[in-house]
């Protein structure tokens, strides 16, 4: 038989490049959508939030995508030296920052040849919600392509809280931003084991933690609003599967999903509590793997002042690799045309 998709002229079509970085998916928007209006990156996610969610939800969601799905919509670029902007999004809506979407999007540019290859120590420069983003692109001598950036000023807001969670007691948590706030939380003291078969367990205890530090604590960003909420709880762990790895991050965000990567915006963050908790210097590179065992290199490359908090410039690199082309339809008469979700 020989299919003919010529003949679907009666459905809208979206095509995406699919990735992952360090297992992490991330769902690449490249043609179907509308231009996104509006004149900052804040703006366009404003839009993108109001007039066109239900593309979001046609793409996250079961049936084309899942529980754990993360999407990522290039743009224009806003500022003047900008490359281009980045939208991210997941189950729960749009988040400010993404880490690995950061590295997966660069890797995908620059090998479909829509970005060249910059030349060494020259920056793409990236419009997102937290910022503008400098990431780094080159190939090794094995022809690997490697991916860094160097993140938005990344800096701790509280240390050494404590929240009571049924079934938990005392949980203790630090509160650290970097592109996004998180709650730290110790897995090994709630002998909460960070793998994959128990995910669940994870997943039942950082929505819980979550929903107690927001009650207990206000966060309030130095500058913009729009950024002023905990998006997720990270549990991390002492027990890794390499010698050579400083710890393991499960991360858990939006509506109870589950990071395979060790979280290019959780790692940034850690390194500022790793500054004044173990005395991180400049320059020391850290290994974070994640749940499944992908790894992010960490460092912190300049420290400063940002609107009264001691903060640092984090440098993030990881792996990604391109796992599809896809072109999704939807039919006018689709019985789910926002598809929906079981988790």
């Amino acid at each position: 038989m020989q299919f003919n998709t010529n003949n679907l002229s009666g459905y809208k079509s979206i095509k995406t490049i699919d990735a992952h970085t360090e297992g992490e998916p991330l769902r690449i928007i490249i043609d179907g959508y509308p231009e996104i209006i509006g004149n900052t990156i804040l703006e366009k996610r404003a839009y993108l939030t109001r007039e066109l969610d239900h593309l979001r939800q046609l793409l996250m969601f079961e049936p084309r995508g899942h529980a754990d799905m993360y999407g990522a919509l290039i743009t224009k670029p806003c500022s003047i030296d900008s490359d281009f902007g980045i939208l991210f999004m997941h189950n729960e809506g749009y988040s400010s920052m993404c880490g690995h979407g950061i590295i997966a999007a660069v890797s995908v540019a620059v090998e479909t040849g829509a970005l060249m290859l910059p030349a060494i120590n020259t920056a793409i420069k990236i419009d997102a919600p937290a910022g503008l983003i400098h990431a780094y692109a080159q190939y090794d001598n094995n022809n690997n392509l490697l991916v860094s950036f160097d993140n938005v000023p990344s800096f701790v807001e509280i240390l050494d809280q404590t929240v009571t969670i049924e079934g938990l007691g005392t949980v203790n948590y630090d509160i650290a931003y970097g592109g996004a706030y998180y709650a730290y939380v110790n897995a090994d003291t709630l002998n909460l084991a960070c793998t994959p078969e128990n995910q669940q367990t994870l997943i039942n205890a950082g929505k819980a933690i979550k929903k107690a530090v927001m009650a207990n604590y206000t966060i309030t960003h130095p500058i913009e609003e729009d950024l002023s909420f905990l998006y997720g709880v990270i549990f991390y762990s002492s027990k890794t599967d390499n010698k050579d790895s400083h710890s393991r991050h499960v991360c858990i965000f939006a509506d109870g999903e589950v990071d395979r990567s060790p979280t290019g915006t959780g790692v940034s963050a850690r390194i500022a509590i790793l500054v004044q908790k173990e005395a991180i210097i400049t320059q020391q590179d850290i290994t974070i793997e994640s749940i499944v065992g992908g790894k992010m290199t960490v460092s912190v490359q300049s420290r400063l002042n940002y609107h009264g908090k001691e903060a640092v410039i984090p440098r993030v690199s990881g792996r990604s690799f391109i796992t599809g082309c896809h072109q999704f339809m939807l039919n006018k008469s689709d019985i789910f045309p926002t598809g929906f979700l079981l988790r």
